[in-house]
């Protein structure tokens, strides 16, 4: 009878137990990649702080993004600029912003922001590829800004949705040249594209800015970084909730892997100060990568402040770099 007792009350301990590690991995999904449970645990603004507290805040960097900024900001009032949406096979619809060359051109790029982001802060990558005559098309990505979705996608869905943005330009500009350019999430996603059993052959080229390796890696880093949690066993554990809720894996969600593939020619730029992905990501990324390559590192710049730190040599090489293969 007492051993009953006690197989009884093991039993409902590890139930109890298990039932409240599921509900703690439903939190971390959800305050990590569903940005309206986010908004209720003020997520955003804490990543935002995070962020900030993290990046180099040298006054040449001030300088040059308030210069950068002013620009921009001169371009837009200039600039025709369309709203132009697509749908996704899962139901979802999907915004961006098109901004059209001042001549005919067969030059587009396609501007892919990060993570919690939206497409106005790649306005200023716009007005840059704008004034060098391409047509610009700048998204929301996949529950973020105005375009709708279930889960953030960390490149891996988003590189799905990105084919309708192709698909896009493709119906205007039958024989386009198409850049990718990509910040941090946005950059993996334009690289996981690359690496696609069949890529685009409009596709030229890839500018990818602070890329991450692999979504699986930082999943863990952010707990760790974010709650305090060991990385194993949350983020397996996390992997199987979001295949259930979000239908896809953060495993598959991997740059390096996509880039082993890759036939398309990328420019890796990082900064050598970034906190948030570590500069050795893109040295990996640079290594693994069978496509002809590229590699920018600025020191003294931080996450995503490249262009800021030193916007002539960020942009220059860019230049130089694309003038190999979009005519």
């Amino acid at each position: 009878m007492r051993k009953t007792k006690v197989i009884k009350a093991v039993f409902y301990t590890v139930f109890i137990f298990f039932i409240l590690y599921v509900i703690l991995v439903y939190f971390l999904v959800s305050a990590c990649l569903v940005p309206s449970f986010m908004d209720r645990l003020n997520a955003f603004e804490d990543i935002t702080r995070k962020c900030y507290a993290e990046q180099v805040q040298t006054t040449d960097i001030k300088d040059n993004r308030s210069k950068l900024l002013a620009d921009t900001s001169a371009w837009l009032e200039t600039v025709n600029r369309n709203k132009i949406s697509v749908q996704t096979t899962d139901g979802y619809t999907l915004i961006a912003a098109e901004f059209a060359a001042e001549s005919d051109s067969s030059k587009w790029v396609l501007l892919l922001h990060g993570y919690t982001g939206w497409k106005e802060e790649m306005y200023q990558f716009a007005y840059w590829y704008n004034e060098q005559g391409y047509h610009v098309l700048v998204p929301d990505l996949r529950c973020q800004g105005e375009s709708e979705g279930d889960f953030i996608g960390m490149g891996w869905t988003d590189h799905y949705d990105c084919e309708l943005w192709i698909g896009y330009i493709l119906s205007n500009t039958p024989d386009a040249q198409i850049v990718l350019h990509g910040q941090s999430m946005g950059a993996a996603a334009a690289l996981i594209m690359t690496g696609a059993e069949k890529p685009s052959d409009h596709i030229v080229a890839v500018v990818s800015d602070s890329a991450y390796t692999d979504a699986y890696s930082m999943f863990g880093d952010k707990i760790t970084e974010w709650f305090g949690l060991p990385a194993f066993p949350f983020v397996d554990s996390a992997c199987l909730m979001l295949r259930a809720r979000g239908g896809y894996n953060l495993r598959d969600a991997s740059a390096l892997r996509a880039v082993e593939k890759s036939t398309v020619p990328t420019l890796f730029i990082h900064g050598a100060e970034d906190k948030m992905i570590d500069v050795e990501m893109s040295h990996s990324l640079y290594e693994a990568a069978s496509c002809e390559k590229g590699l920018l590192i600025v020191e003294g710049a931080g996450h995503g402040q490249t262009q800021e730190k030193n916007p002539e040599v960020y942009y220059g090489t860019i230049e130089d770099f694309l003038a190999e293969y979009v005519r």
